[in-house]
This record gives structure tokens, C-alpha cells and sequence, in this order.
């Protein structure tokens, strides 16, 4: 199969062209009022009654003739007779006369003859026969209230404390508009006017198609010796067209043969208005999704000149509109998010949505030489006099977390190959509602910092190691650093506190191998997994080779060559006990409380220290005195 070359890459301005292009679009639905909320009118909704259709008692209290308490006061109340009651929902069965008083409740229907309403809060309940208040004669009254009556402390005016009907919307005023995004309020109004379901746009109906034979969904059994992964990419584009305003639609996977992937394509061109496809883009000979689009489609664009997200498709298949994403999440996410959810949001009808930046500097230098456009993620974090740091968060465009640590983006011209440290840039945040953490930490992977952490609010910690945590903390970035192991902190700091933790190895249950100590590693063939050399746990281990080969008069190096797998490094804690657990290794680098926690065997080496150092322009953040509180609790 011949290699498709990326020649001539399309510009940002072209890959948003070639979308528009697309001209997407859903049509219209009807929905029932419950799944409304969220959807656009495409018509207007006029009113089809009165609302409320009666008039009706605003509290709680007495309907009455307002002329009957003119000059009513609480030293002179006009004494009124009680002759029924209504409540809400009943037809009332008794008309007013004068000197007359119903007892009605809120939203009841105001019986004929009366006019106006008092608030219990301003009356008086009283037995006997009422009284005239013009001729101070005795007045009967041949009620079945049993001659109750009521003092009235106050003068009303007609109206008052009455809503008329049509008063909150009349029959035939405009309710909503077409372009209206039903609220819940709009809900609320639609209900009062009886609607029942309304016409709407439709969600454009998104096809969503992982490729390559690698990928499991997820809760499916991983065979990681062949490779295998899972599917990172269908739930979160899945994620990302929900929020958009579209209905997302998954497919199963397609693998990296043309045939099957031609199928599954055309299934969901077939059925959904856009199809979505992620992997195969690139210009391997193995990625060949670009083929079908050619071959039984319309592609207009291969290649977008920007990073991450070059090997983006752009075509038509059928009758749908077709975009190709990046494999790798990070790429695939950016180019969903910059070019193609805002083409959803528009088929749905859905405005743009409020677009927060946040203006800050550049917390250390960045260089790029690629000539393309970029979307660069980053994270925010303030300074100790409240200012805002913008710091890149990239781990590589296959790494899942590099979004979920990140809170924007800044977007850097193709013709920047620089960023300078100290440097202002504005960060597009992915929601309005971000926030900086209240604490920003890095280093040392640590079960105790797990704990510490989950007592805090908003933490951020990023597991970098104690040597790259060391080198942030100098660079003037986070907060605080975790740093553990026999390594020099050469900047100032304020230490917050520290613990002890036991280190060694981590070998099977029972330790069926008898290995007592690292020299077991050295003399026997005994295969061993190591912690990368940014790890603190790792730096206590060179040093105790170090003082192995100082005893047996040999080099360091000699020993590290005779233990099998000492250059093999795994980022995490219980990466090496779980590489026990798989049979894969018989002895792994790691901590007493891990091989308790997993029912391993355990060969102690020694004690750490594990220290958390602060920012010494930090130390005043609520997020960092909350953690220096925790630390004392720490044993």
C-alpha cells in the first residue's frame, strides 16, 4: 500500500472554511415540554389564554368590597361579616354584599362581588353580629359562619392583593420568540399557558467511530501484551457533542482493514447527519480511513497546519458530512473543540457560548519550532500576591490527563518560535466557571499526599517526581513541592512539614524467591522492575548501590548491569508491585504500606524522608497554611 504524504497543509482559516462548507444541519423536531429545556424554538409561541385564566387572591387573607374598609384603621377597623370561605382549586358557591367577607387562600378564585383582598396578618377574627359602621346600628347577619366575623385593620383600594386574569400574560401576547433557548423559566411559562410540547431544532444526530484494531471499551478485558488499549476517544467526543448541543450516536470499533471501516462509515453516514472518526488520519501506510473518504466520498481537506491535530480529515461521505480527528486524545479533543463543535452548536441552533479569558504571564519560557499553528494547553495558578500564572500542561498529544490538568489554552501564532518567561498571554478557559486550584503542588508520587490532598478543596497535584518537582518549585510555578529521597533543595524554601516512609522491594506474597536484601538482585538472576530516575524512591536505591559497590570495591554501573531490568522505570508508586502481581517481574521497587495494601511480600532497604516545601511567597495562600494544618496531623 503507498504512503500518503501531507504536501501542502491547510491553514486554520481553510480547515474552518472547509467545515462551514459542510453546511450542517438537523431540521426541526417536535419535543414534549420535559426534554425542552435546552433546545431552540424554530417558531413563535403566542399565548392561547389568559394566564392566570380567573381573578385570582394573591394571599392568603379575606376577599371583600374595598369600599367597605375605606378609613379602616387599627384603632377604628371596619368589622366585616364572614360568609363562606374559597380555597385554591374551588369554584366559590357565594357572591358579596355590602358589610360582607369571604376567607380566601392564596390563588383561589375571588367570589363575584368582591373586589379587592386584606392579608390575614392585618385582620382579627371576632364572634357576634357586626356592627355598621356609618350608623352604628347592629346589623344581622344570616350566614351559616355561626355570626363570625372579622375586624379589618386596614383600607384597601380595588385590586388590591388581586391578580386579574391575563394579568401575568394575556390571550394572543407573544410568549417566546423563534432563536429562544427554553430556560427553565420558559418552562415554567409554557406550562402556566398549557403547552404540551414544542417545535424545536433538531440535534444534529453525530456519528462517533474509534479506529484501530488496539482499542477495548471500556470495562472490556485488556490483553496489554498485545498492545492493547482502551477507548479513550468515543466517550469523550461523545462528551464533547452532548455539550455541544448534538445527540451523539456511538459505533462499534473499526479496525484498521478498509473494508470494515468502509462498512461501519457508510452505516453511519447512512444514519447521522455528521460522522466523527478518530485515528487512522495520519499519513501511515496502515492509516488508510483517508482512502475510503477519497474513494467513496468527497475529501476536501488532509492536514491542518496547526499543532496538536495536523492529520485532520475534512470531507463528505453520502449524505453526511464527514470530519476525521486525530487518534491521540489530547489532538483529537483540540480539533473537536476548536473547529468542529462550533459547527454542532450552529446546526443546533445554540449561540456561541460565553468565551472567558484570562490575561496572565507566562510562569516559564516555551519554545517551538514547528511553524504551525498551536493550541497549547495550560494551567493557571496565582503568585503570592494574587497575580495569575499561566504554565504550559503538555505531556504529549497521547497523554489522557494532559486536558484534565489543564484549565484553557493559549493559542500561539506559526510565526512564534519563543515564549519568554514573565511574558503576558491571555488563555481562553474551556468553561466560564474555571478557577485557579487553591493549591498547586508537584513532585513526588506518595500514598500520604493522596490522603493530604483529599482533604483539601480544589487541590491540584501533578505526579512529576521529586527532581522535576524540585526544578518547578525553582522555576517559580507551583506552590509546593513533595520531594523525597537524598536530594539537595539548592533554592530557598519554607518547609511545611515531613514523614518517614519504608522503602525496599516488593516481591509475591510469601516471598517464595527468599530474596533478603539488593544483593540478591545483584548475585541472582532475579528479574527486577525500577522507579524512572525522577522519582525519589529511585535516588535512595542509587545510593544504595552505590554503597554496595563501594563495599564489594567494584563500580556502581557494574552492579546496576548485573541486576536484570535496574533501567526499566515506571512513573507511579505501585506501577513496579503491580508488574509482580502480572508474573511479569519478581521483584519491584516500591513501599511497605503498597505491598501491605496488595497482599505482597515486602524486603525493607531503608527509611525516606518525604518533605513538603513551599513557595516562600506562597506561604500566606489559604490553599497552602490549609495544608501546612493538615501536615500536623501526620505522622
Amino acid at each position: 500500500m503507498n504512503r500518503k504524504e501531507f504536501r501542502d497543509l491547510a491553514t486554520s482559516a481553510e480547515a474552518r472554511e472547509a467545515i462551514d462548507s459542510l453546511a450542517l444541519e438537523a431540521g426541526i423536531e417536535r419535543v414534549p415540554l420535559a426534554e425542552a429545556r435546552g433546545r431552540v424554538l424554530v417558531a413563535r409561541l403566542d399565548a392561547e389564554l389568559d394566564v392566570p385564566g380567573f381573578d385570582r387572591a394573591s394571599l392568603d387573607g379575606y376577599a371583600l368590597r374595598a369600599r367597605d374598609t375605606f378609613g379602616a384603621d387599627e384603632a377604628d377597623p371596619a368589622r366585616l361579616a364572614v360568609v363562606g370561605e374559597v380555597h385554591a382549586g374551588e369554584e366559590p358557591d357565594v357572591a358579596l354584599e355590602e358589610g360582607q367577607a369571604v376567607e380566601i387562600s392564596t390563588g383561589a378564585v375571588m367570589p363575584d362581588g368582591a373586589d379587592a383582598m386584606v392579608p390575614v396578618e392585618r385582620t382579627d377574627r371576632v364572634d357576634g353580629p357586626s356592627t355598621d359602621r356609618a350608623s352604628g346600628e347592629t346589623a344581622s347577619t344570616d350566614t351559616d359562619s355561626g355570626g363570625d366575623d372579622v375586624l379589618i385593620r386596614t383600607s384597601v383600594a380595588p385590586g388590591d392583593n388581586v391578580m386579574f386574569a391575563g394579568a401575568d400574560v394575556a390571550a394572543g401576547e407573544r410568549a417566546l420568540g423563534p432563536g429562544t433557548q427554553i430556560t427553565p423559566r420558559d418552562i415554567g411559562l409554557l406550562s402556566a399557558l398549557g403547552v404540551d410540547e414544542v417545535p424545536v431544532r433538531a440535534k444534529p444526530r453525530v456519528g462517533i467511530v474509534s479506529t484501530g484494531d488496539e482499542l477495548v471499551r471500556p470495562g472490556g478485558d485488556l490483553a496489554s501484551e498485545r498492545g492493547e488499549i482502551y477507548d479513550v476517544n468515543s466517550y469523550t467526543i461523545a462528551a464533547g457533542v452532548e455539550d455541544a448541543g448534538g445527540e451523539a450516536v456511538l459505533y462499534p470499533h473499526a479496525g484498521d482493514e478498509q473494508d470494515e471501516m468502509e462498512r461501519i462509515l457508510r452505516e453511519a453516514a447512512d444514519e447521522c447527519d455528521l460522522v466523527l472518526s478518530s485515528g487512522s488520519t495520519s499519513a501511515s501506510a496502515v492509516d488508510v480511513i483517508y482512502r475510503v473518504i477519497e474513494e467513496q466520498g468527497e475529501l476536501l481537506l488532509h492536514g491542518v497546519s496547526v499543532k496538536p491535530g495536523k492529520p485532520m480529515l475534512i470531507g463528505r461521505l453520502d449524505n453526511s458530512a464527514y470530519v476525521g480527528l486525530p487518534g491521540y486524545p489530547v489532538s483529537a479533543m483540540m480539533v473537536f473543540r476548536t473547529f468542529v463543535a462550533p459547527a454542532i452548536r450552529e446546526a443546533a441552533g445554540l449561540p456561541e457560548p460565553a468565551s472567558a479569558t484570562v490575561a496572565g504571564r507566562l510562569a516559564r519560557q516555551e519554545r517551538y519550532e514547528e511553524g504551525r499553528h498551536r493550541l497549547m494547553p495550560v494551567g493557571l495558578v496565582t503568585d503570592g500576591d494574587g497575580e495569575t500564572l499561566v504554565y504550559p500542561v503538555d505531556k504529549g498529544s497521547g497523554a489522557t490527563t494532559s486536558l484534565a490538568d489543564a484549565d484553557g489554552v493559549v493559542e500561539v501564532g506559526p510565526e512564534t518560535d519563543y515564549l519568554e518567561q514573565g511574558e503576558p498571554v491571555t488563555a481562553t478557559l474551556f468553561s466560564p466557571d474555571v478557577r485557579p486550584p487553591t493549591l498547586f503542588g508537584v513532585g513526588e508520587d506518595d500514598p500520604t499526599v493522596s490522603r493530604l490532598l483529599d482533604g483539601l478543596e480544589n487541590p491540584r497535584y501533578l505526579s512529576v517526581g521529586s527532581r522535576p518537582g524540585l526544578r518547578r518549585l525553582r522555576e517559580g510555578v507551583p506552590d509546593v513541592a513533595v520531594v523525597a529521597g537524598p536530594l539537595e533543595a539548592d533554592i530557598e524554601t519554607t518547609e511545611l512539614g515531613r514523614w518517614e516512609r519504608e522503602w525496599g522491594l516488593v516481591v509475591r506474597a510469601g516471598n517464595p524467591d527468599e530474596l533478603e536484601g539488593l544483593a540478591d538482585l545483584v548475585d541472582r538472576d532475579r528479574r527486577f522492575v525500577n522507579r524512572t530516575t525522577d522519582s525519589g524512591l529511585r535516588s535512595s536505591l542509587d545510593a544504595a548501590v552505590a554503597a554496595l559497590a563501594d563495599d564489594r570495591g567494584t563500580t556502581r554501573r557494574d552492579l546496576t548491569d548485573a541486576i536484570d531490568g535496574y533501567d526499566l522505570g515506571l512513573r507511579a508508586h505501585e506501577s513496579p508491585a503491580r508488574k509482580v502481581i502480572a508474573g511479569d517481574a519478581d521483584a519491584g521497587l516500591g513501599l511497605r504500606e503498597t505491598a501491605d495494601r496488595l497482599d505482597l511480600g515486602f524486603v525493607p532497604l531503608g527509611e525516606q524522608p518525604v518533605c513538603v516545601l513551599a513557595n516562600p511567597d506562597r506561604t500566606e495562600k489559604d490553599g497552602v497554611r490549609e495544608l501546612e494544618e493538615a501536615l500536623a496531623d501526620v505522622q
